[in-house]
């Protein structure tokens, strides 16, 4: 399979200033801005949704901000996503991610509740694990204030946010709580960078790098007395995946991160975990937030919406 070519035009648009700014060359406050302008050219705007909130949770280390979504002409109990965003566990917010949730919740027909966990480096594993477990815990707490059944109630992130949801799903089982009825895991990180064929082959030019994957990584866990083997950040190092809840992972197929991405589709599934994978192979890592700009990026998320519909339903 060839790159999809929508997404040749942009790795050539941006390949075409060899003095724009990389990522990993700029301290993390600056590339939060890079973050926001790529969003704000690259996704959707202007999504109409039912209902908007922003609140403050209480988390381990004070106050979480999350960002509420109401489907448009909802009424009564619905189900919950509870939603972690991606960006190496350094940049992206509630700002980068609000189309891709706004379409959520529209599709799936539920409330989506997007966490702005701590970022790194400033907070170093496990603040955002911490924050992400505290936020998804008071949703299900709080499930009639908000309006959800709290007895569907599921987890979703792209990226780094698909590593904090499976990690998530993985702590509210060993805890008995709490109740999560699914997983929806995009492009996940699930182990530490240990150089897979897709680092390998692509590692370079396709949008995330082998090199900026070790920037978020020495970002968020070196250095923070993190074992190796933690599931917290590296969730394939599980010793059981067994009775984890439903799951639907994606990957994209020039993506350094498809590999393991599918490695724990396999492993879930080898654990009895019901899997859907789906391996969108012209695609390129990030591509659910690049609606505004690939025609397949619309046809995924509303495809993930749909599975996520139906497990809820």
């Amino acid at each position: 399979m060839s790159l999809d070519p929508q997404a040749k035009a942009i790795l050539d648009a941006l390949a075409a200033d060899p003095t724009a700014p990389r990522l990993i060359d700029l301290p993390p406050a600056e590339g939060r801005e890079m973050y926001r302008a790529m969003a704000q050219a690259m996704d959707l705007q202007g999504v109409a949704i039912g209902k908007v909130e922003d609140r403050a949770v209480p988390g381990p280390e004070g106050e979480i901000p999350v960002r509420i979504y109401t489907p448009v002409a909802s009424g009564g109990t619905v189900p919950a996503l509870v939603y972690f965003h991606g960006g190496g566990w350094v940049i992206g917010d509630l700002e980068t991610h609000d189309a891709l949730c706004r379409t959520l919740a529209n599709e799936a027909g539920c409330k989506v509740i997007a966490v702005d966990y701590r970022l790194a480096p400033e907070h170093p594993f496990p603040a955002a694990f911490d924050d992400c477990l505290a936020a998804t815990k008071w949703v299900e707490k709080n499930a009639s204030d908000i309006g959800i059944d709290p007895n569907r109630i599921a987890v979703a992130g792209d990226s780094a946010g698909g590593n904090l949801a499976a990690a998530v799903a993985l702590q509210a089982r060993a805890d008995k709580s709490p109740h999560i009825a699914f997983q929806l895991l995009i492009y996940p990180v699930t182990d530490a960078p240990r150089r897979t064929q897709s680092y390998k082959d692509f590692g370079e030019g396709y949008f995330l790098e082998a090199e900026g994957m070790d920037w978020f990584w020495n970002h968020y866990v070196t250095g923070a007395g993190a074992n190796a083997d933690d599931p917290r950040h590296s969730p394939l190092r599980a010793p059981s995946l067994a009775g984890l809840p439903p799951a639907y992972v994606v990957t994209a197929g020039f993506d350094v991160l498809r590999d393991e991405g599918r490695a724990y589709a396999e492993a879930l599934k080898k654990a009895g975990v019901a899997v859907e994978y789906v391996n969108y192979e012209g695609m390129i890592h990030g591509f659910f937030n690049l609606q505004g700009a690939l025609d397949v990026a619309r046809d995924a998320v509303k495809a993930a919406a749909k599975a996520l519909k139906e497990a809820l339903a």
